[in-house]
């Protein structure tokens, strides 16, 4: 399966109406861990946490960065199209809080390392967008986020290189010069756009474009975790996610940006070039300071 040394994988069924079912990383440490809920990338229609590239840069994480981490199997458009991973990714907390409120015997092999006043939601490309658009529900429910997930509470937000659009092309989505054998494309992203949102939207729906018709007015109003972006310097997403960074800062949110310099999109699962694997380090070891602030 690729895995770190002493880091555990197991699958566990979350819904089995849906097929919801997600792979937790359990790493052998001592004392309460962080737990990472975690959304792989492929633009809302390919990708699983069955992927041998998540299993090695997630065990690897969960290893380096002392977390368990489940990594979320989601629906997939356009079979499901949005919001069906949003929510399933809601209903990923609601089932660790459930377990968490029952003491599941059958889930204390991981429950029993987790701290849950120390829960994060991650995840990069369309699993940023999603692990976004699940922290802005929680912090937009008319009751506060800290009331309905009890006992656990939600620390932050790691997004690695969100997948965000809109009708107005950036600079960086014209002209960015793409290293070889991007993973992300403008074509293909118009393509995953088309799939994934529903029937009759533009690419300035809030899902797609969290700033567009005035919405970024709005981010004031929510309640937002601290958060932190990874943006990939030779990503034809860069300018969209420094924008959206700058939009959240603005509204008065806790956001941290790391640039990766020399390396596209999903640089970190692709290993296609000789600065991926130096910045994937660097990536992970932000992300260990980041959680355990």
């Amino acid at each position: 399966m690729g895995l770190e040394r002493g880091v555990t994988a197991n699958d566990v069924v979350i819904d089995r109406y849906t097929s919801l079912w997600a792979r937790m990383y359990v790493p052998s440490c001592s004392g309460k861990l962080p737990l990472l809920v975690y959304f792989h990338g492929g633009g809302f229609c390919v990708g699983s946490a069955s992927w041998s590239c998540y299993n090695e840069f997630l065990s690897s994480l969960a290893s380096k960065a002392n977390c368990v981490i489940i990594s979320v199997n989601y629906r997939l458009a356009p079979e499901n199209r949005l919001p069906a991973a949003y929510e399933d990714g809601f209903t990923t907390l609601m089932w660790v809080k459930q377990q968490a409120l029952n003491g599941s015997s059958e889930h204390k092999w991981w429950l029993k390392l987790c701290n849950l006043s120390s829960i994060y939601l991650a995840g990069d490309s369309a699993g940023a967008n999603i692990a976004y658009n699940v922290a802005t529900r929680l912090g937009s429910s008319g009751s506060s986020e800290s009331t309905i997930l009890r006992p656990l509470s939600l620390k932050g937000t790691i997004l690695i290189q969100p997948f965000f659009g809109g009708e107005a092309l950036t600079w960086s989505e014209k002209y960015n010069n793409q290293p070889p054998n991007s993973a992300l494309t403008l074509s293909a992203a118009d393509a995953y756009w088309r799939l994934s949102l529903p029937p009759g939207a533009t690419r300035d729906h809030p899902w797609c474009n969290p700033l567009a018709n005035g919405a970024a007015a709005r981010l004031r109003d929510l309640r937002l975790p601290a958060m932190m972006v990874c943006v990939s310097e030779m990503d034809i997403l860069k300018d969209r996610n420094l924008e959206f960074c700058s939009a959240l800062i603005r509204a008065g949110k806790r956001v941290e940006t790391v640039m990766h310099n020399g390396v596209g999109h999903a640089f970190q699962l692709l290993h296609n070039s000789q600065l991926s694997q130096p910045r994937t380090h660097d990536m992970m070891s932000r992300i260990k300071a980041f959680i355990n602030e």
